[in-house]
């Protein structure tokens, strides 16, 4: 059992090892997973060593049993020769004991005395081996290295049988490795009489060893032109796909007048063809999509401040009206209501497409004061109040006991809460809605959260569009034009912040605005979490609908 001591030292001890293996592979990965280069080389490599050792197995298996069937049938035709000659030296002889008939007929095999007593011929050298068997180990008598043969050779021999085994001998005083022995029984006055033939592989091994370095290094030579033809070959197809790559990359960043280089009549050419078609129709469409886009705004702009003049007169007639309605008729001075109602309905959305169209050309600017945000989302609240009397929404406001104190256009920042309020009033169902302020060292955000209809997935980026409903049949309580949340998103923007949006059907919407406290600052964090942690509770400190615009304080208030 390892103690924790000792298992921290050795976690010490290997942590910058096992930091650097994984910091190795995780650089390999990321190059397999990019380079389409690599991966055709490796792979490419990786088929060739499969196919390379299969056929070197298979081709060094095949020699290896030629030459020992060669070897084998040239020891079967030398043993047969080699019986004839003891027979012959056996036959006749029995004046002399039988340890040196064994040793003349053993002498009588060499044709060619070679080392350590080894006899050539035409298998190779062979050492010969002569064994009678007696009654016990002590009884046999031999010549030669008896003590090499193997017991179940000689008992294929005592049988009658002329058989051979490969075998690996070690005589002190001779041939160390594998051999080939063949055994036989003779037809000599010496009726148990044993014959052996020992034939050493060294040749055969030596010729194994050749092929085996040959083959080795002819398929090293042959993984290493293969990689360089696999490179020369990817290269040519992964080349054209980089610079396809890059092309479309300075494509889509709004380079429109790049184009691939067309060079042959092949499928990368044909390709490259392809592209350039599809850029220039793309062009010509994002070009037309920017003409009419810029004709849209233009004629917006000029619209809206064409209407302010008859709209100015028509609100002063219809002021004069309504001024004297108690003159009227009921239904007369009903008339002049709705009148002044619906002026003041197109009084807003033609302010907000006059606001929508400086944002569009770039002419928006901020009136920046140093001031304390909890006053703007004070009176933001205090304009949406009657809102929330009349659809019985309560408001939570939680707002921080200390100033905080940021570099702001009020009149914008009121107006993203006024608009996020009443959007979060006009889908809440009556449920609490939430104001929050935050603030760190950089930055403070704002968020506003209802327990209503939420939103569906992908709407959270919609709602900032202009126009956009997430449900047209639902009525509006504030009167909205359908421009509020896109001029807010601008107005965040050019406070140099951002305003976010989170939501899930049933369980509400959440937005956050963040704004940098200091002017040109970039935001890069922000204080509150756009996605809230319990979704089914609202704040504990509340102020009701006729409270709502005071300066309502609420620290522990959560979303």
């Amino acid at each position: 059992m390892i103690l924790p001591r000792t298992r921290r030292r050795v976690d010490r001890t290997f942590a910058p090892l096992l930091r650097w293996f994984r910091s190795i592979g995780n650089s390999l990965g990321h190059a397999w997973r990019r380079s389409l280069q690599l991966r055709v080389v490796v792979s490419t490599l990786t088929l060739s060593l499969i196919v390379i050792t299969i056929l070197g197995v298979v081709l060094t298996s095949q020699i290896t049993d030629r030459l020992l069937e060669a070897k084998v049938s040239a020891a079967t035709e030398e043993m047969e020769r080699a019986r004839n000659t003891v027979q012959s030296q056996l036959s006749g002889d029995d004046s002399t004991s039988l340890q040196s008939r064994l040793e003349n007929a053993r002498s009588a095999l060499s044709n060619q005395e070679g080392d350590a007593g080894q006899t050539a011929g035409a298998a190779g050298t062979f050492d010969s081996v002569l064994i009678v068997p007696g009654d016990g180990p002590r009884q046999t008598t031999s010549s030669g290295p008896a003590d090499q043969i193997p017991q179940s050779l000689r008992s294929f021999v005592q049988a009658g049988q002329v058989s051979y085994q490969f075998a690996t001998v070690a005589d002190p005083d001779g041939y160390h490795g594998p051999a080939l022995i063949v055994g036989s029984p003779t037809s000599s006055d010496i009726s148990t009489l044993e014959l052996y033939l020992v034939f050493p592989l060294a040749s055969e091994e030596r010729s194994l060893s050749l092929m085996r370095g040959t083959m080795l290094i002819g398929g090293a030579v042959l993984l290493v032109l293969l990689a360089a033809i696999s490179m020369l070959v990817a290269r040519q197809v992964v080349l054209p796909i980089r610079s396809a790559s890059r092309i479309a990359v300075r494509f889509a960043d709004g380079r429109l007048k790049e184009r691939m280089p067309v060079r042959g009549e092949d499928d990368m050419a044909r390709l490259a063809m392809s592209f350039n078609e599809m850029a220039e129709s793309l062009s010509k469409q994002i070009t037309q999509l920017e003409e009419f886009g810029n004709l849209q705004k233009r004629f917006t702009s000029d619209v809206s401040h064409e209407l302010r003049t008859p709209l100015t007169t028509v609100r002063m007639a219809a002021d004069l009206i309504h001024d004297g309605s108690d003159e009227l008729s009921p239904s007369l001075r009903r008339a002049s209501e709705l009148l002044v109602t619906e002026l003041d309905r197109f009084e807003s959305l033609l302010n907000d497409l006059l606001e929508i169209s400086r944002h569009d050309a770039g002419v928006a600017e901020l009136a920046v004061e140093q001031l304390d945000l909890r006053l703007c989302a004070r009176a933001a609240v205090s304009t949406v109040r009657h809102l929330a009397t009349e659809s019985e929404t309560e408001l939570v406001v939680d707002l921080p006991e200390q100033p905080v104190i940021a570099e702001v256009d009020p009149r914008r920042v009121e107006r993203i809460l006024r608009n996020l309020l009443a959007n979060a009033i006009d889908h809440g169902e009556g449920k609490p809605v939430l104001i929050k302020l935050r603030a760190d060292q950089d930055a403070a955000a704002i968020i506003v959260r209802d327990h209503g209809i939420g939103l569906r997935p992908g709407e959270e980026k919609l709602v900032f569009n202009r126009f956009w409903r997430s449900d047209p049949s639902r009525v509006r309580r504030s009167g909205g034009t359908g421009l509020g949340l896109a001029i807010s998103v601008e107005d965040a923007h050019l406070h140099g912040g951002k305003l976010e949006a989170w939501g899930e059907p049933g369980e509400g919407s959440c937005f956050r605005l963040t704004v940098p406290l200091k002017r040109g600052r970039k935001v890069f964090g922000s204080p509150l979490q756009l996605k809230p942690n319990d979704r089914k509770r609202s704040g504990r400190n509340s102020a009701s609908p006729a409270a709502a615009g005071g300066a309502a304080r609420g620290a522990g208030a959560e979303a």
